[in-house]
């Protein structure tokens, strides 16, 4: 028992460190200006939008919609009920599923904490982390689609009123979530392909003969000109087709269209591709047995994917760097209240991981609703574990929040990171239940 849990402690150890190290870059580029504070919004759109679907195509439960949910509800209740920030909800439903428990993973294969718990004598230690890895990833998904489709109105909940978003303008987000299927700011931006009237002719002239910057569009004036007026056109004609349908119709696809986001495009991608024979071997099997596109467009949607969980703790480093700036000018750089602190905490490290180890160990070992697999039972029992999710830094950008809660957001994420080696004790103890089921 020492013994695991020592080994357990440093893999964590090694784990958190990695992401600690991480964010020190971030902070390290923000002090010499390599990177600005004002791009760190940008940077997690485009994380959002393109990295996450990109790695969720090239590694693609119910278990992960229940604690998800549970945990939402229970934040929701005890942030209205004890008037904590609105950013507490989320930090305790969304848990980091993809960076601590890949790395945490690598880390205790390399131990052999993983040897113990193969599914059969032909099982070998490689099979079980890749299996790992995959139930993670699944996990993922799940947890990818409610945070953003649901997140950005976990953290609207107590707006102050100088984050308010001008409602004739569209809240910059990171897809549909917590949008509408027919927003104002669409409708405006719509409005500029409107026609062709000579009006609109003599602006199109006059923008063809200024100065190109940043916003200017790479695309020859003719075809952004007919964007524009098929982007109206189709706007009207949804606009139209979608206010036949009957009020519940309405409210339905609303809600639904909030799930249709970045995440769960690259998501239910990656499913069809390795779920469908032809297509899996196409895109995934080995160039010499048919991946015709496994070396350069599988490769290279990979590469990307990567960027994803190390950008956004780059994002949390410069945040960090700006609030440590403005302690050191004398001013307000935002604060992290102990009581939501030492909550989360609870939640995270305590609560959760002894809700887990307990269902699942009564499943494993009176039901047959798990498959025989112990490294399934392993990784489920420590879904739910771990520090808050570094999406968090994205959501509160969607939602258009102060300056001074993104600043403490970022030092609320750099100090449970500081702690995540708690999730020894987790590990420890899943280890022996699993071991204890297969008895």
């Amino acid at each position: 028992m020492p013994s695991e849990l020592l080994t357990s402690f440093l893999g964590a150890i090694q784990a958190s460190l990695s992401v600690l190290l991480v964010i020190s870059y971030g902070v390290i580029a923000a002090q010499f200006d390599i990177l600005k504070g004002d791009s760190t919004k940008q940077i997690s759109t485009l994380c959002v939008r393109m990295f996450l679907p990109a790695l969720l195509i090239t590694n693609v439960g119910i278990w992960g919609l229940f604690y998800v949910l549970t945990s939402m509800l229970l934040g929701y209740i005890m942030t209205r009920v004890f008037k904590l920030p609105s950013w507490v909800t989320p930090a305790i439903s969304f848990n980091n599923t993809t960076a601590i428990p890949l790395l945490l993973i690598e880390s205790l294969s390399s131990t052999g904490i993983l040897d113990d718990l193969l599914a059969s004598d032909t099982d070998t230690t490689s099979a079980a982390l890749m299996r790992a890895k995959s139930y993670f990833l699944v996990n993922a998904i799940i947890s990818d689609s409610l945070t953003f489709a649901i997140g950005p109105k976990l953290l609207d909940g107590e707006e102050a009123p100088d984050k308010k978003v001008d409602e004739n303008q569209s809240k910059p987000d990171d897809g549909p979530a917590g949008g509408t299927l027919f927003p104002r700011g669409a409708e405006n931006n719509a409005e500029e392909g409107n026609g062709h009237t000579e009006s609109n002719q003599q602006e199109d002239e006059n923008e063809d003969n200024e100065q190109a910057n940043e916003q200017t569009s790479l695309l020859p004036g003719p075809v952004v000109r007919a964007r524009l007026v098929t982007e109206r056109y189709g706007y009207d004609a949804g606009k139209n087709q979608f206010e036949k349908f009957p009020a519940w119709m309405q409210s339905f696809l609303h809600f639904s269209y909030a799930f249709l986001h970045a995440p769960l495009i690259g998501a239910v991608t990656g499913a069809i591709l390795g779920l469908v024979p032809p297509l899996h071997k196409a895109f995934f099997g080995d160039p010499e047995s048919g991946g015709i596109f496994t070396a350069w467009l599988t490769d290279s949607v990979k590469q990307i994917g990567g960027l994803f969980a190390t950008l956004q703790i780059v994002v949390v480093g410069v945040k960090l760097s700006s609030s440590m700036r403005k302690m050191k000018r004398g001013e307000d750089s935002g604060t992290v209240p102990w009581v939501p602190l030492v909550f989360v905490t609870i939640m995270r490290f305590i609560v959760w991981p002894a809700i887990s180890i307990s269902m699942i160990y009564l499943l494993a070992s009176h039901t047959n609703l798990l498959d025989a697999d112990p490294i399934l039972w392993f990784t489920m029992m420590l879904m739910p574990t771990g520090p808050p999710a570094m999406k968090l830094t994205a959501l509160a950008d969607v939602s258009g929040s102060t300056e001074m809660e993104k600043m403490s957001i970022a030092k609320f994420l750099c100090i449970m990171y500081t702690i995540s080696p708690l999730i020894c004790f987790t590990v420890v103890g899943s280890v022996k239940a699993c071991k204890a089921a297969v008895a």
